[in-house]
This record gives structure tokens, sequence and C-alpha cells, in this order.
């Protein structure tokens, strides 16, 4: 029994011997994680301030009642204050000490948006007509808001801002199609200052609402050992089998994503753990970091809670949450389906094998010492079932933590792990509110001068009419853009000049806005800039490049998903024949094994070349939105499992290393 330990604690050392190398990692491809660690007097003031930041927010979601553009005002003030004293102008800055200028664009931040609060009540009564001193006051708003955007989500989303805001006043100097008249600055500074049109919009009122609310419960989990709970939960279920540690990563990445709304937060996270285990047993370094890439990607799209994105989508539609989390039930479970499988189908292939017995957590154990930490995420998914809202949820979820969190010894939070977690979950919103800030420009600049309408008219003409071609255009765009952009913007802007082009040509407003969220999501794991696959071959110790296409071959079943729920959306659970959702369930099932099969050359055994292509094709054929060919397809797929089945002894398992 103490040999049992002394391998277990082994195994973590080893494990966590490259923490400062991941940290470093996730500085490269994670702007968010570049903020400064402050000791003494400012120390102690950023920690209030963030605990501060929380108290309010949770205060608000729970009991406190204030209009909403003082909320989201209140919000920004909070997050602009924070941002200038945690982030470092550039990457080569202090990382313990706030100099004098920052303090001072702190202060200027915190007057620009506090003055909001302040004289909210004035604002209202003149109609938002600015006087002389609210059009400096604007300036400085929007030069500060770029700036400390440029901080904490990089470069693009500022600069994207930017070309925005001037277009709304060189407008008339556009030839073509997008010339406008061009606005004055007095009325861009009302539109975007004044009104819950622009810097204070829907966008930067979800970070104020449900998504802080939910960062600030994953926070919470966290110190409480859910963290923990979920890895040793997904090491106990999968770590024995064949290729267990690729299977662990699956599961615990899938589960943890789904209270982070960051893929290269969530790579980090796991893959430290995962990545290391996944060579151990033989998985190459390229293929071990694009499993975890992959995984952790796809928990922004894992109900019940889902990226920052779906909280704002839920807000542009007008549905309820609970009816987008529903929708996202089976393109989620089929994502992770097609990397389960990818990662049997190479382990049985290699003949790797799963993790000794006496490495591995007891499930028993593990449920028996923090199976209470699951309830929580079972008491958010009650209370949005019974009806409350999501910012009700999330109150309750975070109550719930801590009176959960206290039944056991080894999971009770003390008083400084509240604070901690309070701390904790608001620095997390920091990024996703001046995503959203920036964003209001963008909308902004759509709703003053119908940008998003010309886009989407134009992007159908372009097309002519064609449906597919549109979505093709409309998925390049959303990765292209996903590129340089953090998911939650990435959506905003998509959802603001793509999706009108979809539903323009009769697509669900849900089918829609599910497409350009999940493309925009993809782009983590899409060549040639995919940060999620980037992280996970540094950790690797991999090639960027041949990590990030495996990645992608890895999910290729993945992107064809979000074609098949525009062509029919009864995989989101809309306009539901249950006999029709079944068999496109089962068929699309089939169909993502099968192509991982034909992938990996291997189903049973090893697969010649045209069978790799008649599997293939199939398998295609079965990820498809009709039930005629999902039914042939199943016939097809079965007959050809039993083939390979049957003749599994003929064919010599090829396990020769591949090369690096």
């Amino acid at each position: 029994m103490k040999d049992s330990e002394n391998k277990k604690v082994d195994l973590l050392e080893e494990l966590t011997d490259n923490s400062e190398q991941i940290t470093n990692l996730i500085e490269k491809y994670d702007a968010e994680s570049r903020y400064r660690n402050l000791s003494g007097l400012p120390g102690k003031f950023i920690t209030l301030w963030l605990v501060a930041m929380s108290v309010f927010h949770l205060a608000t979601a729970g009991f406190v009642t204030i209009p909403l553009t003082i909320q989201r005002a209140i919000h920004l003030t909070f997050a602009v204050t924070a941002v200038f004293i945690l982030y470092p102008a550039t990457r080569k800055g202090s990382k313990v000490k706030t100099p004098w200028y920052d303090w001072l664009l702190a202060a200027g931040g915190f007057c620009v948006t506090a003055y909001i609060v302040v004289f909210f009540n004035d604002i209202a009564r003149r109609g938002a007509d600015p006087t002389n001193a609210e059009i400096y006051l604007g300036i400085a708003a929007i030069a500060l808001l770029v700036e400390a955007g440029r901080r904490i989500v990089g470069n693009v989303l500022p600069c994207l801002s930017m070309i925005f805001l001037a277009y709304c006043y060189f407008g008339n100097y556009v030839p073509g199609i997008f010339q406008i008249r061009g606005y004055s600055l007095s009325r861009i500074i009302q539109h975007m200052y004044l009104t819950p049109e622009g810097i204070f919009g829907l966008a930067l009122g979800v970070s104020a609402t449900f998504v802080i609310v939910f960062i600030i419960f994953g926070a919470f989990l966290s110190q409480s050992g859910g963290a923990r709970f979920f890895n040793e939960l997904a090491l106990a279920m999968a770590g024995g089998s064949p290729g267990g540690p690729a299977k662990v990563a699956v599961v615990a990445s899938g589960l943890l994503g789904t209270i982070s709304g960051s893929s290269v937060a969530n790579v980090a996270t796991t893959g430290a753990f995962t990545i290391p285990l996944m060579k151990k047993v033989g998985y190459k370094p390229y293929y071990a970091g694009a499993v975890e890439a992959c995984a952790s990607t796809g928990g922004q799209l894992m109900p019940p809670i889902m990226g920052a994105g779906a909280f704002i989508m839920s807000e542009f539609l007008g549905i309820p949450y609970l009816t987008i989390a529903g929708a996202a039930v089976i393109p989620a479970f089929l994502y992770y389906a097609a990397i389960f499988t990818n990662v049997h189908i190479r382990a049985r292939k290699k003949g790797l094998q799963g993790l000794p017995k006496d490495q591995l957590p007891v499930l028993r154990d593990v449920m028996r010492t923090d199976g209470h930490l699951i309830i929580p995420v079972i008491v958010i998914i009650a209370t949005l079932l019974m009806k409350y809202t999501p910012l009700r949820a999330g109150f309750i979820g975070v109550i719930s933590v801590i009176i959960v969190s206290s039944l056991k010894k080894n999971t009770r939070m003390s008083f400084a792990s509240i604070l901690k977690a309070l701390e904790e979950g608001a620095r997390g919103a920091l990024g996703v509110a001046m995503a959203c800030a920036l964003v209001g420009f963008i909308v902004g600049t759509s709703s003053l001068t119908s940008l998003g309408l010309t886009i989407s008219n134009n992007v159908i003409e372009l097309a002519g009419g064609n449906l597919l071609l549109t979505l093709i255009m409309s998925m390049c765009a959303c990765i292209i853009l996903g590129m340089g952009l953090p998911t939650t913007a990435n959506y905003i802007v998509c959802s603001t000049i793509i999706a009108p082009a979809l539903v323009g040509m009769s697509v669900l407003p849900l089918s829609a806005h599910l497409f350009v969220f999940y493309f925009g999501i993809m782009a983590d794991i899409t060549p040639p800039v995919c940060l999620a696959a980037f992280t996970g071959a540094g950790i690797a110790g991999a090639s960027p490049s041949k990590t990030g296409f495996t990645a992608t071959r890895i999910a290729i079943a993945s992107f064809m998903l979000p074609y098949c729920f525009v062509y029919n959306p009864m995989l989101l659970l809309q306009k539901i024949i249950y006999w029709e959702l079944a068999i496109l369930v089962v068929s699309a099932f089939l169909g993502v094994m099968m192509l991982a099969g034909a992938l990996e050359g291997w189903l049973f055994r090893d697969l010649r070349i045209p069978e790799r292509i008649v599997v293939g094709i199939a398998a295609i054929t079965a990820i498809h939105y009709d039930i005629m060919a999902s039914v042939c397809s199943i016939i097809v797929l079965l007959v050809l499992s039993i083939f390979f089945y049957k003749t599994k002894d003929k064919v010599q398992i090829n396990t020769t290393p591949e090369q690096d």
C-alpha cells in the first residue's frame, strides 16, 4: 500500500516539475495571464478591489437591484481600474510593481466610467445630449478603454474597434456600397459613451451579470477542490484503459471546460497533468498536445455552462439560456465522441496501454472523498430547469459551493480561501469585461450606420443566394477573426455582421448564431494561428505547426457538424420528429467514429488505402442532415465494421513507432 502511494506521489511530482515552463507558455499565448503579482500596500489594495468587485456582482445577482446602465458602468469602473494596475503596458514591463503612470491611467479610467454612475440621472434627463466636457470625457474614455483592452486581450480587437470608430467619422470618404454620410464627433461620443448602444451596451451588460457570476462560481469550485476532483474522476474512469491518459484528457478537459471560458487556460490547467501522462504511455508529443487542445477547446461547447458567448447569445436572441444549452447537447456529444474515438483507435493501432492500476485512484474512493463537489453543478442545472434566470442560478451555485464544500474537512473553504475565490473570480472576468466594452464600439457602429445590414446583404449577393457558399464564407470569416479575437468578442462581432446574412437566407436564428459561435471557438485549433494547439505543443515539447494540423485532423468531423444543424435544426432539438432525430444521431455517431478509423487507418485491423477511402466516404455521408442518406450510411458502416472484425486476424497490427 505504501509503495502504491509513493508511486502516486512520484507521478504528481513528475507532472509538476515543469510548472514554470507552463506559466511562461500561458503568458505567451494568453494575454490575460500576464498580470503583475503585487505585494505590500498595492497588493492589498488590488486584492480588496477585486474582492469588492465580486461582492458587488454577487449582491446584484442575489438581492440588490439597480438600473442596468449604472450596473454596467460600475462593472467597467472596477475592470478598467484593475487592468491598469495589474497589467503592464508591454511584456517587458515590471511584473512586481505598478509604475506611477499606470496608477494615473487607472485613476483616469475610474473617472471616465464612474462619471456615468454619478451623473446617470442628469444624462437621462437631457436625452444624452453631450456637453462640451462630456465630449472630452468621451474621447478620454475611448482612448483609455482601447489601451486597457490592448493590454489584456491583445492588439487585434482594439485595432478593429478603432477602424469601426473611424468609419463612423470618415464614412463619407469610403467608396461604393459602404459609403455613409459620416457623423460628427459629438454624435459619435453621444452614441458610444452616453447611451446604452455603445460601450455600455448589451455585450457589457452580459459580462456584468451572467458571465462574471459564473466565472466566480468556477473560482469557488476550483478553490474547494473541484479541479482536483474532475482530474481524479477522469483518471479513475479512463486511466487504465488502452491509451488511458488521452481519454483522461478528453474527459477532464470537457468537465473543466464547462466552467472555463478560455481554451488556452484549459489546456494549461489540464494539459500540465495529462500531456506528460500521454507521453508516458507512448503517445507522440505532437499528438498528445493536439488531443489536449481539441478536448480543451470543446469545453466551451459543453453544457450546462458553456462559454461566455452562450450567455450573450441568449440576450441577443431573446431566448432562455437553457434552450441554448439544450441545443448544444448533441453537437457537444458528437464532438467529444469524435475525439474519444480517435484517441482509442490510435491506442489500439499502436498497442498503447493504460496506466498501471497502482498509479490510479479508485473511483469509489474518489467519489467518497470529493464526490459531493458535483452537487453545485447539479444545483445549477436544477435551478435552470426550474426557470430561474442564469444570473440567479449562478448566485445560488456559488452559495451551494460554500455549503457543500463544508460537508467534508478536505474541501471545506476557509475565510482566506473564500477571499481568494472572490479575487480570482473578479480577475478572471477582467478580460471578458474589456473585450465586451471594446466590442461595444463595433456593435455601436453597426447600429449607428447600419453597417451590419449592409455587410449581410452583400454577403448574400456575393454568394448568389447559395446557402452552402454563404456558410463556407461565414465559416472562413469566423475562423479568421477567431485567430485574433477572444471567443466572446469573436462571437459578438460575427453575430453582428455575419449571422444576419444567414438569417436572411431563412436559417433559424439559433442555428445561425450557434454556427458562428462554433467556428469562432474552432479557430483555437485551426492553423496557422491556433493558440490552444500552440499551448499544448509547448507543454509537450512538440512542433507547434504539426500539433496544430494534427488537432485539426482529430476534430475534422466536428467541422461538418455546424453545416448539419443549419440544414437540419433537429440536431439542435428544434422542430423535432423523434424517430428522425434518433436516426440522425445514431448515423452521426457512427460517422464520427468511422471517420476517425479512416483517418487513422485502423478499424479492428489495419486498413488498406482503398478501404480507408470507402470508409471515409461512408462516414462523411453518415454525418449528414438527410434521413435517407443516414439510413443507407448506417447499413453500409455496420456491414463494413462486421467485415473488418471478421478479417482482423488476417492483417498484422502495425506497432512500429511513428516518427516525430
